[in-house]
């Protein structure tokens, strides 16, 4: 009875000093953020890497006096100088997050319980508001929400350390106007879940999210018997065992979606690898403007022409300015039969000279260059502890080495008042388009022919064969006309653009039609292999926005009573917004 007791002491003493480190962590913390305000006010940098290792350095050998092992105390004070320096990052960047009322609403793929919501709930906590999630089935969707301001921010996941990339989320920043304004990497703890009574040997069926499946397909393999029936959302899985409550049932979900609908864990740890991360991106409408003081990450997406060394040229570029790059992921353009789109997450801040001259030249060698977003890092770099990391040591090995005599940077190159990438100051090499294998620009010759508008199967396809057989290379036929009368005939629309894409198959030509409106954008990229802006379109700014986010090429034309300058100023618009395939052309 009385080493009962003597345990009982012994545990409430371990309960007071709990409290007390509680006590001390939060005064602690506190005093970084008084730290931070004191590094706004002197304009200082938040990271003091000297300062870092001179603190481990002396708490380590001040925790050798109480009989601590070094390994100990280092990885407890590298996670509070971890959250010392997100504490600081987090307070010169809330502004982009303070919508101005006590609810943030997050769009997330799925439900509750979901390894969304869980990455959400995570990042979000720092700003103290309520959450209120928007669940949607498709990533899409998702987005979709936050542009037309139905959520503040979207949670996005982009790839896992055991299945890679999330392909849909890749295509879908392509395409969205959303802005990737921060990042969580979240540890994804994958559990068999079933009902109260259900085993292994049971099972019959497993409910799980294709990228769960292919996560832990190794522990799937030791149940050949069992089939896999896959679910939008890792919690739906778990929702749907819930409301059938059959025993035969499992699903592949997270302890938390198993707590949230009262469910058993069958096993647990049943990813390939015990290390399994998701990295989720948090995306919204506004970009983000990151302090210079915070460690940046930029991303953005781009295409190279189909040519030998035209990507190593491109990458290249980040070598000259000594730019690290984190990730490279392909994707295939739609509609260019073996050609890539590379997504890129490189180290700097946007707004940095170094990055600015960069991305100028970066946009020479690229046919296409949309920048995704520019946001702070996730990682921490720890301070070294070992001889040269010291503050002492390190001042004194600085002062036996030569200084590195500064890189010269580049000039830049002078740009006219109005635009900059339609200018030959920017880019004196001419522009050449491949348009399947027929190449547009510099010294080449080529016909464009057709009829002014689509106005019947028969039409279409005499004037191609008629255009064939007299030279012409590219198809042209409008399927959406802009007439001075609304009782003028306006066109077949997409019925007339379906003809125009069947002629051209048939009498192996590309073609070109005009595009209208924002809405037609989309579809008339994904059917046709040049898209126009006609004369009265070229000062039709959204529009021109609309056509510079897409992957294909642009004939401009020049207005009526336009200037040159005015149709250069118009093709910027187009190039500014990533698309560097333009082709002007003078109208009559």
């Amino acid at each position: 009875m009385s080493e009962i007791k003597n345990l009982d002491n012994i545990r409430e003493n371990i309960n007071s000093v709990d409290s007390e480190l509680l006590k001390l962590l939060a005064k602690r913390r506190q005093l970084s953020k008084d730290v931070v305000n004191s590094k706004i006010a002197s304009d200082q940098p938040i990271r003091d890497t000297d300062r870092e290792t001179e603190l481990l350095s002396r708490i380590i050998n001040a925790g050798k006096e109480f009989g601590l092992d070094s390994h100990y105390i280092s990885k407890i004070f590298y996670d509070i100088i971890d959250d010392s320096v997100h504490l600081q990052q987090n307070h010169f960047q809330t502004s982009i997050f303070d919508n101005g009322t006590d609810v943030i609403r997050i769009a997330i793929q799925g439900i509750e319980g979901s390894y969304s919501s869980m990455a959400a709930k995570k990042f979000f906590a720092q700003f103290n508001k309520e959450i209120i999630f928007i669940s949607k089935e498709r990533f899409d969707e998702v987005a979709t929400e936050v542009e037309e301001g139905r959520a503040d921010f979207a949670m996005l996941p982009i790839e896992n350390t055991t299945s890679g990339g999330i392909n849909e989320v890749y295509d879908l920043l392509l395409h969205t106007t959303l802005s990737i304004i921060g990042e969580e990497k979240f540890r994804v703890k994958h559990c068999l879940v079933g009902s109260e009574k259900t085993t292994l040997g049971k099972l019959e069926i497993i409910f799980a999210h294709y990228q769960a499946a292919a996560q832990c397909n190794k522990f799937l393999a030791t149940l050949p018997n069992v089939k896999i029936q896959y679910f939008a959302d890792t919690a739906l899985s778990v929702k749907e065992i819930k409301e059938k409550g059959k025993v035969e049932y499992g699903a592949i979900a997270s302890e938390e979606a198993a707590k949230f609908f009262n469910l058993k864990i069958i096993q647990t740890e049943i990813a390939n690898q015990p290390e399994n991360y998701t990295r989720f991106l948090v995306c919204s409408r506004k970009t983000q403007i990151v302090d210079s003081r915070i460690p940046a990450k930029t991303s953005l997406v781009m295409a190279t022409a189909h040519t030998a060394g035209s990507l190593l040229n491109a990458l290249a570029v980040f070598s000259k300015y000594n730019i690290n790059i984190e990730k490279l992921e392909s994707r295939p353009i739609v509609g260019n039969p073996w050609e890539e789109m590379f997504y890129l997450d490189f180290e700097g801040n946007i707004n940095s000279e170094k990055v600015k001259l960069l991305l100028d030249d970066l946009g020479i060698h690229t046919r296409f260059l949309k920048v995704l977003g520019c946001y702070p890092t996730k990682e921490v770099s720890k301070a070294a502890l070992d001889f040269l990391a010291t503050a002492a040591n390190k001042k004194e090995v600085e002062k036996t080495i030569e200084p590195v005599k500064e890189v010269e940077k580049p000039k830049k190159a002078s740009k006219p008042k109005s635009y900059k990438l339609a200018s030959r100051d920017y880019k004196a090499e001419d522009t050449i388009i491949k348009v399947n294998d027929i190449l547009i620009g510099g010294n080449n010759f080529v016909v464009i022919g057709g009829p002014c508008s689509v106005e019947s199967h028969e039409q279409i396809f005499q004037c191609a064969q008629f255009a064939k057989e007299n030279g012409t290379q590219i198809l042209r036929g409008g399927c959406f006309k802009p007439r001075t009368s609304p009782y003028s005939f306006q066109g077949m629309g997409f019925d007339g653009l379906n003809e125009l894409k069947s002629a051209g198959k048939k009498y192996e030509m590309p073609i070109i039609t005009e595009v209208l409106s924002s809405e037609q954008v989309a579809e008339v990229a994904l059917n046709s292999d040049i898209v126009q802006i006609g004369a009265r379109n070229m000062q039709n700014f959204s529009l021109l926005k609309e056509v510079g986010r897409i992957h294909r090429p642009v004939m401009l034309k020049r207005g009526m009573m336009s200037s040159l300058d005015e149709l250069l100023n118009a093709a910027e618009y187009i190039l500014a917004h990533g698309n560097r395939q333009v082709i002007l052309c003078e109208r009559g």
